[in-house]
Parts: C-alpha cells; sequence; structure tokens
C-alpha cells in the first residue's frame, strides 16, 4: 500500500491538496511509489488513472509524456486511424499547453480526440491511453488553465526529469516468461507465422514445448473471460513453432546474435532453465557450456513429460535452436561434484544451477522404505517410461495385470497415472487428499479430465496410512485414510479432518509417490555456505536470482522448488539477463523493462471486475481436436491435434489485444 498526494486509480479518488503529509491517506493499491532502494517515484500513469506521490508533480508534463510514449507505439502500430492520428493530436496538444503556447479550445479538443478515441480504436492501448489524460484535465483543471491563459510554461517542462514507460497486457503480467502474448496471437490472426514466433523467442525459447504443456496462467487473467471464454492463448504458441519446423525455417531468433564478448558461464542442467538461461546469455554474446547429468538433453520435460504430451522430436527443435547459437556447448552424461564447482568458480565468470529437483518426496506413511518391491518413486518411474519411449534406452515398462497407485495431485501424478495406462495396467488409482476442483487448479482442466476418460480412479479426500508387505517385503496393499472438509469457525480454509471408522484398503502390486520433488544439492560446495530456504531449495533475492555466494545464481526448480516449464523459464529469462551484465561489470543490475515488471505485478494489471464494453460477446472458444480415448489409451501418439490454420485464425481473432502503457516519473 501507498501513500499518495493524489490518486484516481481504478475510480477510488484520493485527494490529500492542502493537507500536511503525515495526514494523508493511504491508497489500497501496490504503487511503485518507490522505484528502486536508491530512487523514489513521483508519480504513476496508466491505464486506469493516474497517482501523485509528491506534490510538485508537473501534471502537464506528465500528461505530455505518457502522450508522447502512446504516439510512438501508436506510429509503429498504425492500424485505425483514431489510434494513430489521435495518439498525434493528444501529444501535440499537451506539449503545446505544456510550454505555454496553448489555447482554450486545445483542451475543448483534447477533450474530443480522447472521447473519439475510447470509442472507436480497434485496440485496448488506444481506448485506454485517454482515460488518464481526460483526469488530468478534470481534476487538475485550475494547472492546466493557468498554463493557458497566462501562456506560462509548465514547471518541470525544461528540467531533465526521467519517465520510464512499459508496455503490458494482463496476459503478458501473469506469464511467468512476460511473453508478448498479444504479439505471437497476432502474427497467427495476420498469417505471420514467423512474426508469432519470433514474438514469443523474445522472452521464451521453449515455443514447441510451452505451446503444449504450459497451465497457461495466461488464461486465467484474460479479458476475453470478462466477456465470454478466455482465448486459447497456449495453443495459439505453438503454430509459430510448429510452422518453423514444418517449414524447414530453422532459425526464426528474435533478434541477431551479437559477437562472443570472451565470458563464459557453467550452467548446471540441461532442462528448461538451462535451456533458457543457455540461450538467452548466448543471443548476447557470451558464451556456455551447459553440463547435464542425463544421457539426453531436456532435463525433466525430456524424461519426465510423456510423449504424448510432449513429442520429443518438437522439444528437441527447441532444444536445437539454443544449439544452434554459437558458444553453446552441451556436456551430457556429466554429474557435477562439488570439486566441480569449486574449478567452475575459477575456470568461469559466473554459474548458474538449473539442476532442477528430481527426488522423489515420500508420503510419509507407516513403514514407508524404498527397499519395497513395488514402491517406484515417481521420477524413476517415469525415467524408466520416457526414456525407453522417447530414445529406446533401457527396456519398456509393462505393467500388464498390475494395479497401480500413485500418490499426488499435480502434473507428475498425472503424467505417472496416464504413463500407467499406456503401459498396460490393469487398475490405475490416484489418491489425493483435497478434491476435485483443486486437482484441476493444480493441473488443468484438460489433463484431468483426458485421465478421467482413459481409465484412471481419482478417490479425493484420502492419504496412505501404512503400505503392508509380506514377507519378502513385496507390496501387497495400503491401508488409506478418509478425510472430510471441516469449516473454520474464523473464517479460513477450511480444514481437513480425519474420518474415524472410514479407513479401507487396496490391493496393490506399485505405490508410486508423486507429492513432490525435492533438490540434491550435493553439488553445492560446504565452504561456499550457500544459504538455502525452508524448503532446502537456493535461496535468491528472486529479482536478479544470485545466490548468497558471489557469482553463483540459481532458476528453476532448484531455487523455487517444484513448478512449472514456464515458471522455470521466466526465472532463467531473468538470470541470463543479470548475468550478461554481471559477467562485464561485475555489479547485479536489472533494466527498467525488469523493474516496471515487478512494479506491475504488484499493483495487478488484471481486474477480473472490470465490465467490458465494445467488444462482440458470446464467440466461441475454439477447440482443438483431441485423439479419442481408443485411439490413444495404448500408445504414445500425441493427444492435442492442435489447431487447423483456419480454427487459429479464428480463434486469434477472439483476441482484444489488451495493451497497456504504464509509465513512472522519477
Amino acid at each position: 500500500m501507498s501513500k499518495v498526494y493524489f490518486s484516481c486509480w481504478q475510480d477510488e479518488l484520493i485527494d490529500n491538496r492542502g493537507k500536511p503529509k503525515e495526514e494523508w491517506v493511504e491508497s489500497k493499491f501496490n504503487f511503485p511509489a518507490n522505484y528502486n532502494i536508491n530512487l523514489n517515484s513521483k508519480a504513476f500513469i496508466g491505464w486506469d488513472g493516474f497517482a501523485l506521490f509528491e506534490e510538485d508533480v508537473d501534471v502537464a508534463r506528465l500528461a505530455t509524456e505518457y502522450a508522447k510514449q502512446y504516439q510512438i507505439y501508436s506510429e509503429a502500430c498504425g492500424r485505425c486511424a483514431p489510434g494513430r492520428w489521435g495518439g498525434r493530436i493528444l501529444y501535440d496538444l499537451f506539449d503545446k499547453i505544456a510550454r505555454g503556447e496553448g489555447e482554450k479550445s486545445d483542451i475543448e479538443h483534447l477533450k474530443e480526440v480522447s472521447k473519439t478515441m475510447m470509442e472507436t480504436s480497434k485496440c485496448e492501448i488506444g481506448r485506454t491511453v485517454p482515460k488518464p489524460l481526460l483526469y488530468i484535465l478534470k481534476y487538475f483543471e485550475d494547472e492546466i488553465n493557468d498554463l493557458v491563459e497566462n501562456k506560462k510554461q509548465s514547471k518541470d517542462y525544461d528540467k531533465d526529469v526521467n519517465y520510464i514507460a512499459k508496455v503490458t497486457a494482463p496476459c503478458m503480467d501473469a506469464c511467468p516468461a512476460h511473453v508478448d502474448i498479444p504479439a505471437y496471437i497476432e502474427g497467427v490472426r495476420d498469417l505471420r507465422f514467423d512474426d508469432s514466433l519470433q514474438a514469443t523467442r523474445k522472452t521464451m525459447p521453449l515455443a514447441h514445448t510451452c505451446g503444449r504443456v504450459c497451465p497457461h496462467p495466461c488464461e486465467d487473467a484474460c479479458r476475453r473471460a470478462n466477456i465470454d471464454e478466455p482465448i486459447s492463448i497456449m495453443e495459439l504458441k505453438r503454430i509459430g513453432a510448429d510452422f518453423e519446423d514444418e517449414h524447414s525455417l530453422f532459425w526464426l531468433h528474435p533478434k541477431k546474435q551479437k559477437p562472443l564478448n570472451g565470458k563464459k558461464v557453467a550452467i548446471i542442467g540441461a532442462g528448461p532453465a538451462g535451456l533458457t538461461g543457455a540461450y538467452y546469455l548466448a543471443l548476447d554474446g557470451v558464451a556456455c557450456d551447459v553440463y547435464e547429468e542425463l544421457p539426453v538433453l531436456g532435463g525433466e520435460v525430456a524424461v519426465g513429460v510423456p510423449e504424448y504430451r510432449m513429442p520429443v522430436n518438437k522439444y528437441n527443435k527447441d532444444i536445437e535452436a539454443v544449439n544452434s547459437l554459437n558458444g553453446v556447448r552441451f556436456i551430457t552424461n556429466k554429474r557435477v561434484t562439488a570439486d566441480d564447482m569449486r574449478r567452475f568458480e575459477k575456470e568461469y565468470d559466473a554459474i548458474l544451477v538449473a539442476t532442477g529437483t528430481r527426488i522423489s518426496k515420500k508420503v510419509r506413511a507407516k513403514n514407508e522404505r524404498d527397499e519395497i518391491k513395488g514402491y517406484w518413486p515417481a521420477i524413476k518411474f517415469l525415467d524408466e517410461i520416457n526414456l525407453y519411449v522417447k530414445y529406446r534406452i533401457g527396456k519398456p515398462v509393462d505393467l500388464t495385470g498390475k494395479t497401480v497407485v500413485c500418490v499426488g495431485g499435480g502434473f507428475t501424478s498425472m503424467d505417472v497415472v496416464r504413463c500407467a495406462v499406456r503401459a498396460n495396467a490393469k487398475k490405475v488409482i490416484m489418491l489425493y487428499r483435497r478434491d476435485e476442483a483443486t486437482i484441476i487448479r493444480n493441473t488443468t482442466y484438460e489433463e484431468y479430465h483426458e485421465a478421467v476418460e482413459e481409465g484412471v480412479e481419482f478417490i479425493f479426500y484420502s492419504a496412505v496410512e501404512e503400505i503392508i508387505t509380506d514377507e519378502n517385503d513385496n507390496l501387497k496393499k495400503l491401508k488409506v485414510n478418509r478425510f472430510e472438509l471441516i469449516p473454520n469457525p474464523d473464517g479460513g480454509r477450511p480444514k481437513l479432518q480425519k474420518i474415524e471408522g472410514a479407513d479401507f484398503e487396496i490391493e496393490c502390486d506399485y505405490l508410486i509417490p508423486a507429492v513432490s520433488q525435492s533438490a540434491d544439492l550435493s553439488l553445492l560446495p560446504e565452504e561456499w555456505n550457500i544459504e538455502l530456504t525452508s524448503w532446502g531449495t537456493i535461496k535468491t533475492d528472486g529479482k536478479t536470482y544470485m545466490s548468497s555466494k558471489e557469482g553463483v545464481f540459481a532458476a528453476g526448480d532448484c531455487e523455487y522448488g517444484p513448478m512449472t516449464i514456464v515458471n522455470a523459464v521466466g526465472q532463467a529469462k531473468r538470470a541470463a539477463s543479470v548475468i550478461s551484465r554481471y559477467v562485464q561489470t561485475k555489479e547485479l543490475s536489472l533494466t527498467d523493462e525488469e523493474i516496471m515488471e515487478d512494479h506491475l505485478k504488484n499493483l495487478k494489471v488484471y481486474n477480473k471486475n472490470e465490465k467490458i464494453t465494445g467488444w462482440l460477446p458470446g464467440l466461441p472458444r475454439v477447440v482443438s481436436e483431441k485423439l479419442n480415448v481408443q485411439e490413444r489409451k495404448d500408445n504414445n501418439k500425441e493427444v492435442n491435434l492442435g489447431f487447423t490454420q483456419e480454427e487459429a485464425i479464428s480463434e486469434a481473432e477472439r483476441c482484444m489485444r489488451c495493451y497497456y502503457i504504464a509509465m513512472v516519473a522519477v
């Protein structure tokens, strides 16, 4: 929360003019009042109003600079006359007023053009930019009139005030990798699939992968949902990548790679975080050696995510895109040790640890032991399945006639049960402590319902109390507790409570714990004393991703704990950006773009209660074709066939192109 001098953000009117600072009312919004630890902000202006943090802000100059930012954008866009020419008029007239040459008629003209833009612009940026400018004309009418009537220049017109702007969108803000989603959707709509892919790869190198297995948090923040249904954002992402692949257009990088600058980084782990770090470091001219313990590249996506969800030939295209850059070198079958890390500290300019979390946690049941025959941790199970299915390494897993019980409630457990179906298990059961709605939130609606269609039995509000074996330590059955939700009398989250006398037993051949994973950090030298989180992961500041050890960075699951591919990519993209500057200067810094990303995340870009007008409602979300159950349950064919070109264009046309401009004066 921020103390403000004045705010009209989202119709919250706070006016502290004429009051001593100690009496200023606090806003309920998390404005960027402190731009960074060394610099305070003077004002913030954006799509839904503005806020002033100091008394002496030049609102005329603030309006001029905001209009200027939009004019730059609209000149590059040029898709509609109200947006393009309106942007020019807004800037010219506010600048005229701010330099002391304005007329009364200019104010009326500004109001007229603003209202026209809000009603007729083709996309949200043209509709929203005029809003805070009209607020300035309304709430600071006396100041604006004073400049016009007395032909005086605004107080900061010739002063060196820094105005920092960022173009965002609700979906972009919700995406951990901050992918320019409207841009890649626009590329699909315009049949410019090359533009679509390059827009994705600006911040997301794994376009094939995240176009197939992303949990798409962006869709939860899609403004289209305020009208009818969210855009199918994830599935539109794969269009550009598949086009590149099918037309052999390798490689559509987002920019030309810089020449190698002599700096070199060691990256530990070739999963999504490691691949992302290598990609963006190499684009910036920093060479990378990527060390991978597995015999194949790709980390958990390669050996954990099943072929029917993420075909390995598609993932390998993402990996090849990384490998196509000068200075990237992969070393497989190499388990990095503490001695290696000591050597890396001397040989490299920085180290990025991206080892993931590949140790399956236990379900904490009585008699739970790794030695039990039939006790099969999820990571080992998926490794064995996928190394054979994807790479023909090892031998096939055959579960014919077997009953498999998996304990979990996330993507890993869902992969386990659906792989067990494809390995011909007689019966597959998932035990989960919570309910159906929660498992859908943890994964996706599609993933859960496809598992149900394939015959997986879900038993909710349940947990294993005891693992029962025979005299030869073979798994025989499980004792399972039943739970119920008890309302919290204080109004908090309901509590799970065991139902006495409701225990039951399940006879089974395999128990596969998939409740979570932990990180193996034995590679970190003890004398480095790297600080860890309470979860046993590497602690960083969550912004630069450097650990407590100078020059050692961490990204992905080993930093945050088990999470999604897109989270790992987002962290590694930021880490690579910081490392690229660090190896040159030995200083940690964020770009203005990154600082603004963090501020907007705190402010929250998406407003689920917003009433949206001016768009045609009731346009149904396009649903791609899926293999039916009989076609998919006994093989590893890709289940989601994706959109046809016509379907992709139809879905892309539903996008409202919800770009916004935010700006801070410092």
